[in-house]
């Protein structure tokens, strides 16, 4: 079986070398086309009192056609990049583990520097044009048919129903479409696919297995001894152990995206009491799985709402995580939330409290009870105290419904 398995990893890794060599030929024979356009050139002189000049007519410039040059090399790499990814995908099907490429600083700082949102803005602003009734269903068909949209679950199936993009993606589910599972202590706030759970060691969770992001630095730190339930900034392990609040228990972490086919609304995951919200304005960069196994934090770089607060084991949380066309993040008690706002600036975070002195509770919300809402697909991020006995039901990768089971006791 060995044997088996190592011959079919060879014959994968030798199986590279014919597109490297290829992509190589292509890249000889666009350079080849290119210097034989500049040799076809007509030129012509002229004198200066320094030196003798040659310059060549602008008409004669289009002979130096540099889209074959792109299309030849951009298509070489693109198919090189695709042989790689179903190359990964063989081996992971042997039980091979591949380790993840990560990306350098100027690749993130490059990604960052597009204007990802003011495009998201753009994009929610187009969302809220209302369509021609006639329009409706050839644009709602094309999503529906690209992102595999099961319309049977939606509350209203007729697509005339929804007069833009903004109310079609936030489309309520009939009643009876997503049971809430009352066997479990916590289960999935949304639809969508684990991407990685477990205990968070280390003071560093991961977004997906092998790429990490600090606990602190996503929560943010304190900055109020009082009334903000972070602990101050400390050490990796006071800042987890202060998190903590009762002995014999463990932190515990869960990562759920949400693809753009899926339902959009997330609810509450278990009984617990929301204190305080903290919103950190930031980038607003893909987080599809890919992207997560690329770049390490990726979900510290964005923007993103966090929830905090307590259940009856101690600290629990429910962070929203922005996306490329997601800056619009909803959630429905909190009406002083303004996300992918242009008067807040990147780095920053901003605090509101829900404890009051007319209300020193917080807000209480129900296992299942309607909570928020993404304008498309996006990723949650519950962080959580519980007793060591915890379990999660669940398998990396697999995909899950609101109102299934996360784990219990």
């Amino acid at each position: 079986m060995a044997t088996s398995v190592g011959r079919q990893c060879l014959r994968l890794l030798r199986g590279i070398e014919p597109w490297r060599s290829s992509l190589l030929h292509c890249e000889n024979t666009a350079v080849s086309h290119f210097l034989h356009s500049l040799r076809k050139l007509p030129v012509r002189g002229f004198y200066t009192n320094a030196r003798r000049v040659h310059t060549a007519p602008a008409r004669t410039l289009s002979l130096l056609r540099p889209l074959p040059v792109l299309l030849v090399t951009g298509g070489g790499y693109a198919g090189y990049r695709q042989y790689e990814k179903y190359r990964e995908r063989e081996l992971e099907k042997l039980g091979l583990e591949i380790p993840p490429k990560l990306a350098g600083h100027w690749e993130v700082a490059l990604y960052k520097s597009v204007p990802t949102r003011l495009l998201s803005r753009a994009w929610g602003r187009l969302n809220q044009v209302e369509l021609p009734h006639w329009l409706r269903r050839p644009v709602y068909s094309l999503y529906i048919w690209t992102f595999g949209v099961n319309m049977k679950e939606a509350a209203v199936e007729d697509l005339h129903h929804y007069r833009n993009l903004s109310e079609f993606f936030r489309r309520k589910l009939k009643p009876q479409a997503r049971p809430v599972c009352g066997l479990h202590s916590v289960i999935s706030p949304s639809d969508g696919k684990i991407l990685n759970f477990g205990q968070v060691k280390n003071c560093e969770v991961e977004q997906v297995k092998g790429v990490t992001y600090s606990l602190e630095s996503f929560l943010g730190p304190r900055t109020s001894t009082d009334d903000l339930p972070f602990p101050p900034a400390t050490p990796c392990g006071s800042f987890r152990n202060q998190l903590v609040t009762r002995e014999g228990n463990e932190l515990y972490h869960c990562v759920i995206y949400l693809a753009p086919g899926d339902y959009h609304c997330f609810h509450s995951p278990t009984d617990w009491t929301v204190s305080h919200r903290r919103h950190f304005p930031g980038s607003l960069m893909s987080v599809n799985p890919g992207m997560a196994r690329w770049i390490k934090e990726l979900f510290c770089h964005n923007e993103r709402v966090v929830l905090t607060g307590d259940w009856k084991h101690g600290f629990f949380s429910l962070t929203a995580v922005g996306a490329t066309n997601v800056g619009s993040i909803r959630i429905y008690f909190d009406r002083d939330l303004h996300t992918n706002s242009p008067r807040y600036s990147k780095g920053s975070y901003n605090d509101f409290s829900f404890v009051t002195h007319a209300n020193k509770e917080g807000i209480p919300m129900r296992k299942g009870e309607h909570l928020g809402e993404f304008n498309l697909g996006s990723t949650i991020v519950l962080i959580f105290e519980a007793p060591k006995d915890f379990n999660f039901k669940l398998k990396a990768g697999q995909k899950i419904r609101f109102g299934e089971a996360l784990g219990s006791l």
